[in-house]
């Protein structure tokens, strides 16, 4: 044996035990696991948009449905997205500690604006808030920054 195949006693050993245990998952794996697999482009459910509240008849009552469930999942999302921006606020505070204040300006600023995003669409409604309700309270806001400018500047004086 030369130096070009170095075949020892170890070597045949570990090439051996690849071949008893390795080669048959390998197989398995391959033929068997690989080919039963399907692509998901999605690792969660994509449901199709359906048309907005203010784009239904005020008698349809399957288009209210409809908009009223996909106003549920988007609420759901959103709160899923604030739960994430508020924990890893969260868990930036408790790594940096004193010093947090300054490291974590970004996330605590990225929190602060979803969670008032997320008030303004979807506070004060309640558990059991629908998407009429959210629609009303759109429209008010929207009437009342008409009538007296954005919300939290303070009321236009008369002229």
């Amino acid at each position: 044996m030369g130096a070009d195949n170095p075949q020892n006693g170890f070597n045949a050993f570990i090439k051996s035990l690849n071949n008893v245990l390795d080669t048959p998952v390998t197989w398995f794996r391959e033929s068997v696991v690989a080919r039963s697999r399907q692509e998901y482009p999605w690792y969660h459910r994509q449901f199709q948009r359906v048309p907005t509240i203010d784009e239904c008849y005020t008698d349809d009552i399957v288009c209210y449905i409809e908009a009223d469930e996909q106003f549920k999942r988007d609420r759901m999302v959103d709160n899923e997205v604030l739960n994430i921006l508020r924990q890893r606020m969260e868990d930036c505070v408790m790594y940096e500690g004193p010093d947090a204040g300054r490291k974590c300006v970004k996330l605590r600023e990225d929190y602060e604006k979803a969670a008032e995003n997320w008030f303004i669409k979807y506070g004060d409604l309640g558990a059991h808030g629908n998407v009429v309700d959210a629609f009303m309270k759109q429209k008010h806001r929207m009437l009342w920054e008409r009538r007296h400018g954005p919300v939290g500047s303070g009321m236009k004086n008369k002229i």
